[in-house]
């Protein structure tokens, strides 16, 4: 889905919708996965930044004009990205979130990786998790059950910008990873690691701040109806779980799943002449 051109930095204004989102933003006020989505929000302006931080060490030996075409826009992508999750986390916070906290810990790992790994291990597991959020993107855009889930405009809107540019570019640190010469075999294993890791990650924390808020203890009976219902969400699906297996493919390629309708749709859909958020400026 990249090539130069494609990509487009948007500035998404979306402060009216963000102001007042409650803590419990998700339908019906569901806890557990208002909880899972915040924890996704205070993770993502870190990690956006390691992200950029690992392609920036590497681009000045990206030679193709193209591939550094989409790289300089999936560096403006991923910093936007991350100013607007700050915008709805501080909102979240003023709830009771342990945004905070939460951001501080993935800055910590992420710079624990910037200090220990080399250069190509951080592209491998930035292309590793670049392909987690374009699964999970995938699946919201694709899927009228995901947006659903969603009881509250500001979020879903910001997810699903965020999404359509996680689609825009979800080739680009992997096709910098194999122009440099990346192995495969340090490619899956980035992989397998980020699997387990952010897995374990999002679980704890999405069970600390269940366990703070106090509407968890007010009403158990509603807290684990909330946590009965993950079972069938479209993010915990066997279709997540196979689209993340088919990494370990060997030959794999993002592309290799045509998003092209996908994407437009979705351009139209947020960004057309009826779309459902304003920009500031658009390049």
């Amino acid at each position: 889905m990249t090539a130069s051109g494609r990509l487009r930095v948007r500035h998404p204004d979306l402060d009216a919708e963000l102001d007042d989102v409650p803590r419990h933003f998700m339908a019906g006020g569901d806890l557990v996965s208002s909880h899972l989505i915040a924890v996704m929000s205070a993770i993502f302006p870190p990690g956006e930044d390691y992200f950029v931080r690992a392609v920036e060490r590497v681009r000045d030996r990206v030679t193709d004009p193209d591939l550094a075409a989409d790289v300089a826009a999936f560096v403006a992508q991923e910093d936007e990205h991350g100013e607007q999750h700050r915008r709805l986390n501080r909102v979240l916070a003023e709830r009771g979130e342990p945004i905070d906290a939460v951001e501080r810990y993935v800055a910590w790992v992420a710079g624990l990786a910037d200090r220990h790994l080399s250069p190509m291990a951080n592209l491998a597991i930035t292309a590793a998790l670049e392909h987690h959020t374009a699964v999970v993107a995938e699946i919201l855009l694709g899927d009228p059950e995901a947006r659903a889930r969603f009881g509250h405009p500001g979020p879903l809107h910001l997810l699903c910008w965020h999404a359509l540019e996680e689609t825009e570019h979800k080739a680009v640190a992997f096709d910098v990873y194999r122009q440099l010469g990346g192995s495969e075999r340090t490619r899956v294993r980035a992989m397998w690691a980020m699997n387990v890791g952010f897995a374990l990650e999002i679980g704890a924390w999405t069970t600390i701040a269940t366990l703070a808020d106090p509407a968890t203890w007010r009403h158990p009976v509603r807290a684990l109806r909330s946590l009965w219902r993950l079972r069938t969400s479209p993010f915990l699906s066997r279709r997540l779980f196979r689209r993340l297996a088919d990494y370990h493919r060997r030959g794999f390629h993002p592309d290799d799943v045509d998003s092209t309708a996908l994407v437009a749709h979705w351009r139209a859909e947020l960004f057309g002449d009826d779309g459902a958020i304003e920009v500031r400026t658009a390049s």
